[in-house]
Parts: C-alpha cells; structure tokens; sequence
C-alpha cells in the first residue's frame, strides 16, 4: 500500500537534546537510547470514515517524536498499519451498500491527503491488513508451535496466560481489563474460551464477509496479531517505541505485545509504549461509532489552513485529554498570522529560541512549550535580519510548520 508523500524535512544548524517520552509500561517519563536508526510503529486506521481531529492529534503526536529524533541526529524508521479488513469497516458498508473495498480505498486516500495538508511525515512503509496476510500465518503458525493458540467452533483465539510478562505493558489489572475488553473489540462472553481476556488470531469465514485462504480454513486476522506481524517484519523487535492513542493501551497494544514476546520469547516487543491522549467534542471523545466528529477535510473544505489546525493540535500537551473548540481554530489561525509576520521582518536574534524550541520538544513531546518559545520570540523586537530564517527552518524541521 502506498503511503502519501513527505515534504522535506529541513537541517537544522544545531543538534538537538536526546529525546525523552512518557513510557506507559514504566509509568515515567525515560530516555529513548536508539542504538541506530531509531524504529517506531504507530497503529494506523480502521478506514471506515475520514480523518478526525482526534485521529490528527495522533498522528501529530508522533510526527513530533520522529521530528525530534532526526533534530537529536538519528535517522528514523516508522511503519504504520491500514486495518483494512475488520467488523466496523464491513458493517459500515453493510449499512450503507457500499463495497467494503472500494470505502476502504476512498476512506484511506482521504486520510493520506490530510496527512499530507498538515505536513505529517510519512510512514516507511504503509501495510493494510489484507496485504499482511502472508505476514500473518507464519506468526500465528509461530504462536501454535508456542503452544499459545486453541480452537473454538473453528476460529482460533491466543492465550494470554502463554505470555507470563502479559499485562505489563499497560499495567492494568484484571478488574480493568474485563471493564473495556467487549466494548474494545474482544469477546469475553464467548463460550468455549479458556480465559475472557484470550483475543482472536484467526476468524473462519462467515456468510457474506471476505475471506482468505490459510492453514487454519478460510477467513481473515484478528485485529492485535496484525500490528505484531506488521512490526516484527517491517522493524524486528525490539521496536524503540510503539504508539498510538491511549485507547489502544488494552486491549491492542496489550495483546500485541504478548503475541510477539510469545512468538519470540526473551525478546520484548518494545521498549517504549507511547500513547497520545484523547480529543472529545461536545463532551464526549470524539468517535466514530457516536458520530461526534470533527474533521479535518471539513475545516480544509471551509477554508481553514492546515498550518492552523496543526497549531491548534499542538497547542495541547500530546499525552492530555482535551475539548475541541471553534475558537481554538480562530486563535490558532491568528498565531499563525503573527509568527509568519515575525519571520518576514528583521527579528530577534534565533539562537536562544532554537535551543528552546528543540530542549521542549525532547522533553517529552512538549509542544505547547516549544509554541510559547516562538512566540515570545516573535514578540522581541530585533535587528536580525537573518534571524527570520533560521526560525522558519526551525519551526519546519522541528514542529512541522510552514511559516
């Protein structure tokens, strides 16, 4: 699957602080210590309707962790998945006689033209489930010599209680787990199970649903063993860091993690877990099943700049759970005006502001920090006439916006 396309990304004339992140498995904010490239996989789409803001907040999030990478001088490896194949996609297509492929298709073009209109850097590779599959048998076949898969009425499920480090990643106890499990997609209540919390691997097929051909009988992946088996071959494990919403904490990144240290024993899937927090509207977190969505072609369609909404975006600690706002559009798009101003005119000199800038975003992702040091420098009065320059390279390479 084709990804969409990078800008360039600026060099800044200064290397940047080694970066730190808040690590859900640790419960702390640690160093990231990548030993070459540093490798990050982030759980991508379910492309059953367009991009939302608390979608973009996410992505948004970890372009800023592959920003500071490159800015501390390491090359960056990222890999993001396309669950393009799952129960929502095909029952939103069931409810509106749609083809499954074809909204699957236009849903993920979207998402890589807003990603592209908010300057999001690209993933390396970009791997939709269906095209996983190869990637996926042999996992699953790796989890059955393991000892870790059993069979019910013909689907295959994982045990959880093959992998002893099973809830570490997410910390959280059964009590929880059970809380969030059915309305996350598991099946706890399925009869025939060894353990509520076991997660499917593979589904047989069902009359009128896609299906694939595999050692287990026709049908198609379950959702957690798709990210392991997309990561271990796009990346190897251990990953630096694997990110997404904090939604995804349990049961997703939970199971996916087990399911590749089950795979590969002694090796952790990943050093660091990484989750942005959530964006809600009108009260509630913003979700597709609840239809309280705003979206990011619709602000693009009614004239918002792109650059603003990403302002806006980032105006919020990425790890915070927040409300959007109309106005928070307008103020961002007026901070905008102004930085752009800033940067067109003789200025302060940049020195102090780039090492500002590039000192908050290591510090785990602190964008609002690095935002209010470029507007304060906007706010000096200077003589600098190159100083303009060198902040609109920083801003480019280090937060992803064109002034």
């Amino acid at each position: 699957m084709r990804a969409w396309t990078s800008v360039a990304v600026p060099a800044l004339p200064v290397v940047g602080p080694a970066v730190q992140v808040f690590d859900t498995a640790a419960g702390d904010v640690v160093a990231t210590t990548p030993t070459d490239a540093a490798r990050m996989y982030v759980c991508g789409i379910t492309p059953y309707d367009a991009t939302h803001l608390g979608h973009a907040a996410t992505y948004v999030a970890f372009d800023l962790l592959n920003r500071a990478w490159r800015s501390a001088g390491h090359a960056v490896h990222y890999v993001q998945n396309v669950t393009d194949v799952d129960d929502p996609l095909l029952e939103r297509a069931e409810a509106t006689g749609e083809d499954w492929v074809a909204l699957a298709e236009r849903e993920t073009d979207l998402f890589r033209t807003d990603m592209e209109a908010l300057r999001v850097l690209a993933p390396d590779a970009y791997v939709g489930a269906v095209e996983a599959i190869p990637l996926i048998i042999p996992m699953i076949e790796q989890l059955q010599a393991a000892g870790a898969v059993y069979d019910v009425e013909g689907d295959l499920y994982f045990s959880v209680s093959a992998d002893p480090r099973f809830g570490s990643e997410s910390r959280w106890t059964r009590e929880q787990m059970m809380a969030v499990f059915a309305e996350r997609g598991g099946d706890p209540d399925r009869r025939g199970k060894k353990d509520p919390l076991d997660c499917l691997l593979w589904q047989l097929q069902r009359p009128g649903e896609p299906g694939w051909e595999s050692p287990f009988g026709r049908g198609r992946p379950g959702w957690h063993v798709e990210c392991s088996a997309i990561a271990r071959h796009h990346l190897g494990a251990p990953l630096d860091v694997q990110g997404g919403g904090s939604d995804l904490v349990f049961p997703h990144h939970e199971m996916s993690a087990s399911q590749s240290q089950v795979a590969q024993p002694q090796v952790p899937f990943a050093h660091h877990y990484v989750h942005s927090g959530m964006v809600a509207l009108d009260g509630e977190k913003m979700s597709k099943s609840k239809g309280n969505l705003e979206l990011v072609s619709r602000l693009r369609e009614q004239g918002a700049d792109p650059m603003a909404v990403r302002l806006a975006l980032m105006r919020h600690h990425y790890r915070s759970d927040w409300e959007w706002t109309p106005q928070q559009l307008a103020d961002a798009t007026t901070t905008l005006a102004t930085l752009r101003a800033a940067v067109a005119r003789p200025a302060a000199p940049a020195d102090q502001v780039v090492t500002e800038v590039l000192a908050a975003l290591a510090d785990d992702l602190d964008a609002p920090r690095a935002l209010g040091a470029l507007e304060a420098w906007a706010a000096t009065p200077g003589d600098d006439r190159g100083a303009g320059d060198v902040v609109r390279v920083l801003a480019d390479a280090a937060l992803g916006l064109a002034l």
